[in-house]
């Protein structure tokens, strides 16, 4: 077991880099640049960082040579042979050479395009530009790094026995945690918590922990360098940044309108079984159920992703029986702010309705919220997206306005087009 407080004692150590590999990154990053690599391989995208939780200056915290040095040694990054070996020979949901020879010879050879960093406000302005493919995969490697960044700058002052506490304090109150998850029956849990963690090592203890107290409870992790290290499921399937992107380049409203649905039709035709799940809050959950083709009926499941975790469940279970398919043979992915209570009541309230399974994410790899003065480890709300493609500005709505992004015009433009109300607000927890 890593002494995780000595390494960050020592964390300028070229052994502990913030990312470490161009796997140490999301499965579905992965996942969904094949789809892209084979289906929209030439549009142009601009993904730009969004701090949601303008409290925290980053910029003030960060210094910014130290930030340079860390996204030029990401650039610095080609996949080992042995990742190239796990990538193209594992096993993947059940299905072999998941990633295609064209794709990973591809991957094999890239160099992540340059970025541009500059500060304004008390914030970074950190963007990234080229083709799809390649920005695509800066946004996990840059939130990582803004975040560990982050908690060292908070940790910088510590010395080693009060690192010592505050690491043994953080390992019980997840202990606790996983300890409260034992007891809920037919539990299936993964670890979502790769882009806003507190840094590599603590996420890699947090599975560790997860794979020990929770057994066969615990089903993998999205993080693909983890899921290769530590003999786990690689987990995920799609993001909201498929359906921003189509959706951009539309050039009528009819063809805004299909956006979200040719996305799934391409994903469709790359992936089956537990692949093909729907993530419908990209544009509304309630307009994409109602104008959804039949066949998208037929999938494995659906994430719930923003808005009320439950209404989301019964919307879809309503959805399914609509169209003819058992819910109780579907699957739902909870995914939004998860803590521990609420895995609870979700998994109760569902209980012999639906299969239920839960992506926990920085309430899992993050949570030092009150272990530290003025609560300055406490986890904070940090996206990097894809704002542009081929010069057009993406939108996303969600079934929280606080989660929307785009113009404002663009804003109006799409909740017209997909019939977006009144929508009510929730605090944007992480």
């Amino acid at each position: 077991m890593v002494d995780i407080a000595t390494r960050v004692h020592n964390h300028k150590w070229k052994i502990d880099p913030i990312v470490r590999s161009l796997i140490d990154t999301d499965f579905y990053k992965l996942l969904m640049c094949q789809s892209v690599f084979h289906n929209r391989p030439d549009v142009q995208v601009t993904f730009s960082l969004l701090n949601r939780t303008k409290s925290i200056r980053l910029a003030d915290l960060i210094d910014e040579g130290e930030l340079r040095e860390q996204l030029d040694h990401v650039r610095s990054l080609r996949l080992s042979r042995g990742e190239s070996t796990w990538l193209r020979g594992n096993m993947f949901y059940g299905k072999r050479q998941m990633f295609r020879p064209d794709f990973m010879e591809w991957f094999e050879n890239l160099q992540l395009p340059p970025y541009h960093l500059e500060k304004r406000d008390g914030q970074y302005e950190l963007t990234f530009e080229g083709s799809w493919p390649e920005v695509m995969l800066w946004e996990i490697p840059a939130l990582s790094i803004l975040m560990e960044l982050r908690g060292r700058a908070v940790l910088q002052d510590m010395d080693r026995f009060e690192l010592q506490i505050l690491y043994a304090r953080g390992m019980t109150k997840l202990w606790e945690k996983v300890e409260g998850l034992r007891e809920i029956d037919g539990l299936r849990i993964a670890d979502f918590g790769t882009r806003r963690r507190h840094s590599f090592l603590w996420q890699d203890w947090c599975v560790q922990a997860m794979l020990e107290g929770l057994g066969n409870k615990f089903v993998g992790t999205s993080n693909c360098l983890i899921a290769m290290r530590r003999e786990v499921e690689a987990i995920g399937t799609n993001a909201h940044e498929l359906p921003m992107v189509y959706a951009a380049l539309a050039d009528t409203d009819a063809e805004l309108a299909n956006a979200p649905y040719q996305v799934l039709a391409d994903w469709h035709a790359e992936h089956d079984g537990n692949l093909r799940i729907i993530l419908p809050d990209t544009y509304g959950t309630d307009g994409f159920l109602a104008n959804a083709p039949d066949w998208l009926a037929g999938w494995t499941g659906i994430r719930i992703d923003s808005g009320d975790p439950i209404e989301g469940g019964e919307a879809a279970i309503k959805w399914w029986a609509s169209r003819g398919e058992d819910p109780k043979q579907k699957l739902i992915i909870f995914s939004d702010g998860l803590d521990v209570d609420k895995i609870a009541e979700l998994s109760t309230h569902f209980a012999g309705r639906a299969k239920v399974s839960f992506g926990w994410g920085t309430l899992l790899t993050n949570d030092f919220r009150g272990l530290t003065p003025n609560d300055a480890l406490a986890p904070f709300s940090l996206v990097c997206k894809a704002v542009s493609a081929n010069g057009r500005p993406t939108v996303k709505l969600s079934d929280n306005p606080n989660k929307a992004m785009g113009p404002t015009d663009q804003i109006d433009r799409y909740k017209r087009v997909f019939g977006v109300g009144g929508q009510t607000a929730y605090d944007v927890v992480v």
